[in-house]
């Protein structure tokens, strides 16, 4: 290996470390949001799964323990949804940057 080399490899390194910097801020900055029992229950959050909001429509509280177990269900269910969403746009947005290298493992 040359001296050549070595420099082309800390350049490929310096690109890809700009490359997860972007990626980074991308996902800081992309949100998603999710909603579950018809809107009851919204859930907004950003790309690295930071939750930014939880949202309970008034007509969810109700006075009996399986109207809070329903509840429960709901904010889980809505929680797991933005999680999913969260994750395919950050795989979306991934793609985009790798712009068709076709690497193994990123499909």
């Amino acid at each position: 290996m040359d001296f050549s080399d070595l420099g082309k490899m800390k350049e490929m390194m310096g690109q890809a470390r700009q490359m997860q910097e972007q990626m980074e801020r991308k996902l800081a900055e992309t949100t998603v949001e999710a909603t579950s029992g018809g809107g009851v229950v919204t859930v907004k959050m950003n790309g690295k799964k930071e939750v930014l909001r939880l949202k309970i429509d008034p007509t969810a509280m109700g006075s009996s323990a399986s109207d809070l177990e329903l509840l429960e269900d709901l904010i889980t269910a809505a929680f797991n949804e933005a999680g999913r969403r969260a994750d395919d746009a950050m795989k979306a947005s991934v793609a985009g940057m790798m712009g068709g290298l076709n690497l193994p493992g990123m499909s």
